[in-house]
């Protein structure tokens, strides 16, 4: 049996930052809209301007941020207010939050001090808060859970920063790539930034392309510089891989985690390749309450599941054996509603009838924007979808 899964590929041919991230989520094609009023909602003072430019032959969607008010350096505990308060979301807020924790960690080993002492100057102003959020948040509208990288270009020199001259790639830009496929380049300059460094670190796991994929769309996001000597910009694939061969039920049970590291375990069982990750209370020895976690993994990638979960979890030991799938046709698409971009998944039974399920953190997101109840939302999307003369239709992503 062979079934297709939706993904995210990022191409880092010029390198990666955290606004070329956005431009080619934009170019893949998020409605600039969904960026301005994300903005809106983070209690931060940035100016956002969006167009369309050339970068070598290649044309592309460029994102500048401005901040418009004096900032003061902020710690880990100031952002991760800002995240939690943002109107996202929790899978965005999750993989925001761990990039930032990242951040603190990686600059304070470094520099000899505690994470949550660390004074973050750059990737904490508010237009780094805006990349990393808004990545993360585009990411998720987009429906994807598994992202993959190519190798990351970084450059050569050195930079001025707070801390003085650095050679390139600065201090913690290498330490973010740790375990990231990098390739060496002749081009002068910062190719590769902290904050886009985190982003792949956190969203890919560095976990490389597989060897075959079905491209879907591609978008172009365009850096800030235009140097003759390539197009200065990252390429994001949506693609479909194929899940070739048997399907596997891994399943681990453990009495002495506390439920709390739960999301996390599911959050890495994902990234290492998940098809579905579900947990569930149970009854274990001399009567103490456990937690049971079961993963639906094709069979080749049982390894790696098992690596996942004794390294994120407290058990010692597990289960697996083989299943069978049957899974009715499906795909994934979005429509625009009261300038929301609301996420729809459309599956076909086998009478023909097609089933739309409405993704819960989209509804979420406008009802509390609008002052309505997230079932009025609903409601409301599910008859503009029943009126065949409707204009805000699933447009398939």
């Amino acid at each position: 049996m062979e079934e297709r899964s939706r993904c995210l590929i990022f191409d880092p041919f010029a390198g990666i930052s955290g606004d070329m991230v956005l431009g080619a989520l934009i170019d893949l094609g998020l409605e600039p809209k969904w960026l301005l009023d994300l903005v809106r909602s983070l209690s931060v003072q940035v100016d956002v301007r969006i167009e369309e430019v050339m970068r070598g032959s290649l044309k592309a969607s460029a994102v500048q941020l401005e901040a418009t008010s004096a900032e003061l350096p902020r710690r880990l505990n100031d952002v991760l207010q800002i995240i939690e308060a943002a109107d996202i979301g929790e899978t965005a807020r999750d993989r925001a939050t761990k990039a930032f924790h990242k951040l603190a960690e990686v600059e304070g080993a470094l520099h000899g001090v505690p994470a949550d002492q660390v004074h973050f100057h750059e990737v904490g102003a508010d237009d780094a808060i805006v990349d990393i959020v808004g990545s993360c948040t585009g990411i998720a509208h987009l429906g994807i859970e598994r992202c993959f990288t190519r190798h990351v270009a970084v450059g050569r020199g050195c930079i001025s920063t707070q801390h003085g001259s650095l050679p390139l790639p600065a201090p913690a830009t290498l330490r973010l790539l740790e375990g990231l496929p990098v390739r060496e380049s002749d081009l002068e300059g910062e190719l590769t930034t902290p904050t886009g460094a985190v982003l792949l670190s956190v969203l890919t796991g560095g976990q490389r392309v597989p060897g075959e994929f079905v491209p879907i769309r591609s978008g172009y996001g365009a850096g800030n510089r235009d140097p003759a000597t390539h197009p200065n910009c990252l390429r994001l694939i949506i693609a479909e891989l194929e899940e070739r061969g048997p399907t596997v039920l891994v399943q681990a049970d453990v009495d002495d985690m506390s439920p709390e590291y739960a999301p996390s375990l599911v959050e890495a069982l994902y990234v290492a390749g998940a098809i579905d990750v579900w947990t569930q209370p149970v009854q274990m020895k001399k009567s103490r309450t456990g937690l049971r976690i079961e993963v639906l993994i094709p069979e080749s990638g049982r390894e790696t599941i098992s690596r996942v979960l004794f390294q994120h979890s407290t058990t010692i030991g597990l289960r697996y054996w083989r299943v069978q799938r049957e899974l009715l046709p499906r795909s994934l698409a979005a429509l625009q509603w009261r300038g929301f971009t609301i996420r729809v998944k459309t599956s076909t039974a086998p009478d023909g009838r097609v089933q739309r399920k409405l993704e819960y953190d989209d509804i979420l997101a406008a009802a509390r924007a609008l002052g309505l109840s997230p079932l009025q939302v609903r409601e409301e999307i599910e008859r503009t979808l029943a009126d065949p003369g409707a204009s805000d239709l699933p447009v398939t992503l």
